[in-house]
């Protein structure tokens, strides 16, 4: 397919991809999506069905200044003269453009996933994207009512539980005479990697508006989307934990492994273990595996809150927990072995482990008679004469008000100090 650049300058560059449709796309980048030789924004997709398309590529981060788009028409107007259908695409930044500049474009349909409504942090409380605001460039540069056609179709999908968005499409919505919503819970900004599908955005193009269908087309993506459950999962956690637990009694996911990183995955064991006992089910849905420990009536190191020292068999970390989280789960919680000055060990299915750690934090369970390997150094309890310290090299273990363990720098402080209880 043709391809070649008709417009550039400081700001965005407009590339034409001739096609063999009756419509024409404008594709507008984004933040991440910007600028890149004659790359144009979901180009794969659209050049799938021979689209087409004028991909409208930012060089900055600087939402398509006016200028600059005005200063494109000469180069674009001769192309849009051919076509009589006309439709706008683009997520967040491109997102704002496609609804911005829909008249000047003349568009008959326009899809916006989680779009701005303007960066001024004169106009909008989310101060996500202030540090790219430049009055010189985005004077009045807020999507009002002159800007948009009264009879084209206006789709727009977001997640209505995630503030920042949902107040851009607020302060849209009340620009537009008619607009079609598309929810997409729980997904944060994250709509466009979630519903990344051929398919669906040639729906989104040619498919006359049916709520119901496009529902259905989504949640289609959506079931066959990791990046859909990881998003998910990663935003209920923190706002609505009592949601996870429904969505893992509901759903026979099996997922591998490796499909949570080890920040998420401990973050999703901190918060299902003190919210709720984990059942095994719940851990092998979630791709977790783990050693289960025997004997959970030892003493234990109680930090400077009142919580106390395990090692946490799913994300294989020292972390505190309440008396209470650790009863409700102690499958999973494993007490340190506590005594004299020593290697810090725990005590699996009859087994003792010491536990070593290397300079990137890896934490790893070593049974006791076996070598270290060379990147591998054994965390130690000191005991001293009103408390006890565990180190790591010439670091010492930091136990916060949250529960997370990590090591800093001496001198020793109130919350690197720990006592038998």
């Amino acid at each position: 397919m043709d391809k070649q650049i008709i417009f550039e300058d400081e700001q965005i560059r407009v590339i034409f991809l001739k096609g063999n449709s009756k419509e024409l796309i404008f594709s507008f980048g984004d933040l991440i999506t910007r600028a890149k030789g004659l790359s144009i924004n979901a180009e794969k997709s659209l050049a799938k069905y021979e689209y087409n398309v004028i991909g409208v590529m930012p060089k900055q981060k600087s939402w398509f200044p006016s200028t600059s788009m005005a200063e494109m028409m000469s180069a674009v107007q001769p192309i849009l003269d051919q076509f009589e259908t006309v439709i706008g695409y683009g997520g967040s930044m491109g997102g704002y453009a496609a609804i911005k500049y829909s008249k000047l474009l003349k568009m008959n349909r326009i899809i916006a996933f989680v779009p701005q409504y303007s960066i001024d942090p004169q106009q909008v409380e989310d101060r996500r994207y202030a540090e790219f605001f430049d009055v010189a460039l985005h004077r009045d540069m807020q999507i009002e009512a002159d800007d948009v056609l009264p009879n084209s179709e206006y789709i727009i999908v977001y997640d209505p539980y995630y503030a920042e968005d949902r107040e851009h499409y607020l302060k849209i919505k009340s620009k537009l005479k008619h607009v079609h919503t598309l929810h997409l819970p729980f997904t944060g900004h994250e709509a466009l990697s979630v519903l990344a599908s051929s398919s669906l955005l040639n729906d989104f193009i040619r498919h006359p508006w049916d709520k119901n269908y496009f529902y259905q087309e989504m949640r289609r993506v959506k079931k066959n989307s990791k990046f859909y459950y990881r998003t998910v999962v990663r935003n209920l956690l923190t706002r609505h934990s009592a949601a996870l637990g429904r969505i893992l009694r509901s759903n026979q996911m099996q997922l591998d492994d490796q499909y949570f990183d080890a920040s998420l995955k401990q973050m999703i064991t901190r918060i299902m273990l003190s919210k709720r006992q984990v059942t095994e089910q719940d851990l092998q849905k979630l791709g977790i595996k783990v050693n289960l420990p025997v004997d959970t009536t030892r003493a234990q190191l109680q930090d400077h809150y009142g919580n106390f020292l395990v090692f946490n068999l799913i994300s294989h970390k020292i972390e505190s927990y309440s008396q209470d989280a650790i009863q409700l789960n102690h499958k999973y919680l494993v007490p340190l072995l506590t005594k004299a000055t020593c290697i810090v060990k725990v005590e699996l299915n009859n087994e003792r482990y010491m536990i070593a750690m290397n300079d990137r934090h890896v934490m790893k369970l070593v049974k006791e008679d076996d070598a270290l390997s060379s990147d591998m150094s054994p965390i130690i309890i000191k005991k001293h004469a009103e408390y006890y310290v565990l180190s790591y090299k010439q670091q010492n273990l930091h136990s916060d008000d949250l529960g997370l363990c990590y090591f800093v720098d001496p001198p020793v402080k109130d919350q690197q100090q720990f006592i038998i209880a």
